[in-house]
């Protein structure tokens, strides 16, 4: 019963005395231009309904008694607009809860009237699954359609196919039957720029006409992008997973899950990835996807009106984001409840895991690798791992925290950087010149010039008898007599040694260029470039410990279970640890990230390595600051978000919070009976506070409700067009009766159907850390501070995040809308 009549209670929030600032929420405009420093264009398909029917919904006030009322009394029909969100402001969690329990008991009470009212239940009923297997089928498509064109047009920057200009160059040379074992990617059919331009396939001049084509495509790419995004969805750009944290946290941004940005970002993600810049496409598939619930959402009454549905359908998207990304559904699952749901009911995971499962289906069906598999990384291994190899693998996970915490603190102080100097105005030419510079080193090192998810296959990949990878250059036992699966640990030949140095040079090259690439303006990921630079250090300390292995086989940690001839060593597992590991210190996923990696490797047996790596990994980046990077760029941009991971732990009261302070003008209140409709309107003009406390009078302070100011102006304008002798000097009424006037008086205004009669308070003396605690799990927005039932203050969303802050020894006016 508690949790029904805290689910009644409703809330307004808004930052009530910042009198300094403009319009608490339209503060957040700056944000997002911080997010895009492009001119914004305004999208059809928003995030929140544009008209949400306020029908009669029920509120508990104070006690047990329910009064149910019309939205808005002497009306003969609701008022379009009322209960809905402007851009930029933070949906009412309870407020939508409740009307979307109302909308229930009216659907249930009809369906026995007729057949078509229960199939109009039935109807409501099955939306929701509907709705996921649309967004599922969706994503599964988009997915592979940007798997096959990001492959074709990385291959474009080497070369072209001459007999299907459609195909790749692994497609090209399937058919072919000139192909050798040591060459196998070299065919007739597949020409490089070099040949087909100056008719030679060796030499130096081939190698720099091939160089030049090389950056040619790459800046080609970038360019077009950067352009693409720039002057049509501005919120395309970026990896998109932190905005849908703050969306689903209840933050409404405009736009950023419309038809213009889905389409943009599903084009410019495949230019971006075949540009060769320090990226990935998985975290923007996550976005897409959830663009894609988005838009289906409106096809159904019950989502498009209630902005607490939408972020279901919303957390299920993005769990097929990842189903998709990865071909890992159970992870994509996990890691919609790990990482970015903020309310995630049970039904909630039903749905999400039947969407990943419809999404990975699809993808499967369209087969983009061409392996019959969902992934590109599938490996088979043929060694179970050792004891004494948690040691390195525990080493892995060591530097992958380290490198998070690295990664986090460079990224976000280069974010900074750009946003504070003119170098931010300018983000084509930043794009074109990162790219410019990626293209120049990349091209020489073989390791680079790879696109980064085949690298990862590569630097996972064990070294079998058909091999012919540099990294699997060894020198060989002429005395074998047969080829097996289980080679023996062998001696490194000058091809390793070689590839060791390569990819010794591609580690720093990624991790310098991973910094300056992630927050350009184009859609970029940040998974595969963090498993990439993992996979490599992993492959390195593969190599070193298998070599180690061979040459000390009679050491004693060696001795009990390495035998000399056998196959001990598998440096491909220590890429496929070092991976996991990189990407857990930048995102500090734990259980999500352990499972997408098993199901994107299909190495179950390896389970509890990767399990060691990640939470070391975890463990070393929290010691630098618990922030993910994600985090992170939810506190750079401004977003009113509260994280449930972060603890607060000091001994602060409500009372040392509130607002107004001590200097401060006093708030601004309404009063239930003595106020005019001029003196509503005044009000409303000269502040910029989203809601008004209700009082039963100045001088007891006693309180009565809260009026939003978006409803006070949509009912008052409304009012005026719909009822007759409305006058600037008509009497307000809040109060149950309206109070007896003379009878010269004009026409009062009767607004107590749009008070919210039960807004949430606290007293006083109530720690923060209880406070913070209701915030976050009822989602609120804000609550009234009150003394022995007198009002004193309100608290905000955002005055809880300043006052975070201020305990963190931030700057306040640093960390929020900056």
């Amino acid at each position: 019963m508690e949790s029904e009549q805290l689910f009644h209670r409703g809330y307004y929030r808004n930052s009530y005395n910042s009198i300094t600032s403009a319009s608490s929420d339209e503060e957040l405009l700056d944000g997002a231009g911080v997010i895009m420093d492009f001119q914004t264009s305004e999208d059809d398909n928003l995030l929140d309904g544009d008209t949400v029917v306020g029908t009669h919904y029920t509120m508990t006030n104070g006690g047990s008694i329910n009064s149910s009322t019309h939205l808005l009394d002497l009306l003969d029909e609701p008022i379009p607009g009322v209960g809905t969100y402007d851009d930029f402001h933070t949906i009412d969690w309870v407020r939508e809860k409740c009307k979307d329990r109302e909308r229930h008991r009216r659907i249930n009470s009809k369906k026995k009237e007729s057949a078509w009212e229960m199939t109009k239940s039935l109807y409501d009923a099955w939306s929701g699954w509907l709705v996921v297997t649309l967004t599922g089928l969706a994503s599964g498509a988009l997915a592979g359609l940007i798997d096959i064109a990001a492959d074709w047009m990385t291959d474009l920057k080497e070369g072209i196919c001459l007999n299907a200009l459609w195909y790749n160059h692994e497609q090209c040379c399937w058919g072919s039957s000139e192909t050798t074992f040591e060459e196998r990617d070299k065919c007739p059919q597949w020409k490089t720029w070099a040949e087909l331009i100056i008719g030679q396939a060796e030499g130096p001049g081939s190698y720099i006409m091939n160089y030049i084509m090389y950056i040619f495509w790459a800046l080609s790419f970038a360019f077009l992008a950067v352009s693409l995004v720039k002057v049509f969805a501005p919120y395309a750009c970026g990896s998109g997973i932190p905005e849908i944290k703050t969306i689903l946290s209840g933050f409404i941004i405009r736009g950023y899950l419309g038809k213009w940005t889905l389409m943009i970002k599903t084009i410019t993600l495949v230019l971006a990835v075949a540009s060769g810049l320090s990226l990935g496409k998985e975290g923007p598939l996550v976005h897409v996807a959830c663009c894609c619930g988005n838009i289906f959402s409106y096809l159904f009454p019950k989502y498009s009106t209630n902005e607490a549905k939408k972020r279901e359908v919303l957390s299920a998207a993005s769990a097929a984001g990842v189903s998709v990304a990865f071909g890992a559904p159970i992870g994509g699952v996990l890691f919609s409840l790990e990482e970015v749901s903020y309310y995630f009911p049970l039904k909630t995971l039903w749905r999400s895991f039947f969407a990943a499962l419809v999404a990975a289906f699809v993808l499967r069906s369209i087969n983009p690798f061409g392996n019959s598999r969902l992934v590109l990384f599938y490996v088979e291994y043929h060694t179970p791992w050792y004891l004494f190899e948690l040691f390195p693998f525990i080493l892995l996970g060591v530097f992958g925290g380290l490198w998070g915490a690295f990664f986090i603190r460079a990224n976000i102080a280069w974010c900074r950087r750009r946003k504070s100097t003119k170098f931010g105005k300018y983000p084509v030419l930043e794009v074109i010149i990162v790219a410019a510079i990626t293209a120049v080193i990349a091209f020489p090192n073989p390791y680079t010039r790879l696109n980064t998810s085949e690298l990862i296959r590569e630097l996972f990949t064990d070294c079998g008898p058909l091999e012919s990878s540099s990294l699997c250059d060894y020198k060989n036992d002429m005395n074998a007599s047969k080829i097996v699966d289980d080679i023996p640990d062998r001696p490194a030949g000058l091809g390793v040694y070689s590839a060791i140095w390569q990819l010794c040079l591609a580690l720093i090259f990624k991790i310098i260029m991973t910094v300056f690439t992630f927050g350009i303006k184009v859609p970029s990921g940040l998974f595969i470039p963090s498993m990439a630079i993992g996979a490599i250090a992993g492959r390195i300390v593969g190599i070193a410990v298998e070599q180690l292995a061979y040459y000390h086989h009679d050491w004693f940690i060696f001795k009990e279970w390495c035998e000399v001839g056998a196959d001990c060593i598998t440096p491909g597992l220590y890429a496929m640890v070092g991976a996991a590991a990189c990407l857990g210190g930048v995102t500090r996923m734990t259980v999500s990230l352990v499972v997408i990696v098993f199901e994107l490797t299909g190495g179950l047996e390896y389970i509890v390595p990767l399990m060691a790596a990640v939470m070391t990994s975890k463990w070393v980046g929290d010691a630098f600051g618990r922030e993910g990077i994600y985090e992170a760029h939810i506190r750079l941009n401004g977003y009113p978000f509260l994280d449930a991971k972060e603890e607060f732990t000091h001994t602060t009261l409500a009372a040392d919070v509130m607002r107004p302070r001590r200097n401060d003008p006093p708030l601004a209140v309404l009063t239930q009976d003595n106020m005019t409709v001029d003196d509503i309107e005044n009000m409303i003009n000269e502040t910029s506070y989203n809601g008004f406390p209700v009082i039963m009078s100045k001088e007891s302070q006693r309180l009565v409700g809260f009026a939003l100011r978006r409803d006070l102006t949509i009912a008052i304008e409304s009012a005026r067009k719909k009822q007759e002798g409305i006058v600037g000097s008509s009497r307000v009424c809040f109060a149950q009766h309206t109070p007896s006037l003379p009878a010269e008086s004009p026409r009062p205004l009767k607004l107590r159907s749009i008070l919210d009669m039960s807004p949430f308070t606290v007293t006083d003396h109530t720690p923060m850390e209880i406070v913070v605690d209701i915030f976050r799990k009822l989602g609120l927005r804000q609550c009234l501070v009150t003394h022995n039932g007198r009002l004193l203050g309100i608290i905000t969303k955002k005055d809880i995040l300043r006052h975070m802050a201020q305990t963190a020894n931030q700057d306040p006016a640093s960390v929020m809308f900056n």
